[in-house]
């Protein structure tokens, strides 16, 4: 048996040289690893098994008969991250640039639908000249096992999609549904056609990084959810994630030990927001002082800067945090934060990762180019995100809550289970100016003192509902509470709602404003 154990070891020694030794001298000029290098470090030491090393394409049109393509460009296979079972893809750019073909497809495609199966993570390295035209039209066929596969697997387990190097063509689809995306700054590039195409078809000149990178898609588009700096750092970024994270749907995240009092008063937090409303301020500096060891996992940090998301722990718990940023845009929300919200809440929905929404916002964006951008199509997305949402949701009303922004931040009958306010909360229709001018209009215009009696009535109205009393008298707020006591009132309601169970009418699902 010699001879046949002999063949089977040089059979995947070749295989592990991928490209061999100049294509992974080139990679590694490009400042990237290799997709071995990426698994070997990802996955806890001694846990990663490969799957399909042998897979090979099958086509033998424009010289591809005797072209060999090591592990078809992409090493598929599963293990252990941070000790919970992971399965994952990495492209191989140093075997055919790492080219999408059919098996290369197929391979993508079917651990996918094994994880799916298993009920385990799948997180893709991406990083790949785009599609391998030789093959044509099964090219094109893989493209759809793959997509179809990923829209199965959504909902069910979470998907990762990591931009260590290219990604372009119909290509570029494939991580953008996925349910994260992270971006290398230097060398991660995601879109739909490459500057050489733009060129042909749109005669414009453009480069790749303005058109398909981290400033395109972190900042303009959305479409990125974390910018990191290499690979190392990218892969360090995806187990920190992965730690929020359950297995999948039918799990809640991991509960860890939490060495942080969950009845800690916070004093620095009395005082520390203005009192005048359009006086601007940090929101980090509330969510830090108020999460477990003030750590925070915020993503999508440079896109729609106006609100705020990311990931924490509240006496151990993993925690959707949902902020207004009244530091940007005053915390109004446009159709940019529209979104970035209402897909991370349907995300938390779908885990079994509760919500906690801090309020400090004056409404929707107003004018003509969000009314002609679809603020309201957008709007309407949160409330059908926190409607729909069925894990626990506590509310945290900070300074603002003005008119649709106080409905579509989570308010007690648009999803909240328990809401709370600081002693300075405004949580109202409008603003007392505002409501003075329509209100009172023709009283004021035709006063024999007009600015006395538009101050007066805007007095009375702010004396009247500028403040957390009356939406509390209603039971529209459940307490209002000191701001040094918000850590204890929140660890406190989550604990409370942990096993928070929702019946509904059967329905395959709302029908959001896409």
């Amino acid at each position: 048996m010699r001879k046949i154990y002999e063949e089977l070891a040089q059979k995947k020694e070749k295989i592990r040289q991928m490209g061999g030794e100049k294509a992974v001298a080139g990679q590694k000029k490009s400042g990237k690893w290799t997709a071995r290098e990426r698994i070997e470090y990802f996955f806890d030491p001694g846990t990663f098994t490969e799957i399909g090393p042998f897979v090979k394409h099958r086509i033998t049109a424009f010289g591809m008969a005797e072209k060999d393509v090591p592990a078809e460009g992409v090493v598929v296979g599963y293990g252990r991250v941070n000790g919970r079972m992971v399965m994952a893809a990495a492209e191989d750019y140093t075997s055919m640039a790492g080219t999408f073909g059919e098996y290369h497809g197929k391979k993508f495609a079917q651990a996918i639908d094994m994880a799916k199966e298993m009920g385990i993570p799948f997180v893709g390295m991406n990083d790949s000249g785009g599609a391998r035209l030789q093959e044509g039209m099964d090219t094109l066929e893989a493209y759809a096992w793959l997509f179809r596969s990923q829209n199965l697997a959504s909902g069910i387990i979470p998907q990762i999609a990591l931009l260590m190097g290219p990604c372009l063509g119909g290509q570029a689809y494939h991580p953008v549904m996925q349910d994260f995306v992270l971006q290398c700054r230097k060398t991660g590039f995601m879109g739909i056609a490459g500057p050489a195409f733009v060129k042909t078809q749109l005669g414009i000149d453009i480069d790749l990084e303005t058109l398909c990178g981290v400033e395109a898609h972190a900042v303009k588009s959305g479409c990125t959810h974390l910018v990191v700096e290499d690979d190392r750092d990218c892969l360090d970024k995806t187990k920190e994630l992965l730690n929020f994270l359950p297995q999948n749907n039918r799990e809640k995240p991991a509960r860890l030990e939490c060495t942080d009092d969950p009845n800690r008063p916070v004093p620095e937090l009395d005082g520390l927001v203005p009192e005048h409303s359009l006086m601007p301020y940090d929101m980090h500096d509330i969510i830090h002082r108020i999460v477990d060891n003030g750590y925070f996992f915020e993503i999508m940090k440079d896109f729609a800067k106006n609100v705020i998301i990311g990931f924490a722990r509240f006496n151990g718990r993993s925690t959707g945090v949902v902020a207004s940023q009244p530091n940007w845009m005053g915390g109004v929300i446009d159709c940019d934060a529209a979104d970035k919200v209402a897909r991370f809440v349907r995300f938390c929905d779908l885990f079994n990762i509760p919500l906690v929404n801090i309020h400090d916002t004056p409404a929707f964006m107003i004018g003509p180019y969000e009314e002609w951008k679809g603020i309201l199509r957008h709007g309407a997305k949160m409330l059908y995100a926190y409607i729909d949402a069925t894990v626990p949701k506590v509310t945290l009303i900070i300074r603002k809550s003005f008119a649709g922004a106080y409905l579509g931040m989570c308010c007690k009958d648009t999803g909240a289970d328990l809401v709370f306010a600081w002693p300075e909360a405004t949580v109202t229709i409008v603003g007392a100016e505002t409501a003075a001018s329509v209100i009172f209009a023709k009283e004021i215009k035709n006063a024999e003192n007009p600015e006395e009696v538009r101050a007066k009535r805007i007095q009375e109205y702010r004396d009247l509902y500028e403040n957390p009393y009356r939406a509390a008298e209603r039971g529209y707020i459940d307490d209002v509470i000191m701001p040094h006591e918000t850590r204890k009132y929140i660890c406190g309601a989550l604990d409370l709602l942990e096993n928070k169970s929702v019946a509904r009418p059967w329905r395959k699902h709302s029908n959001i404003n896409l």
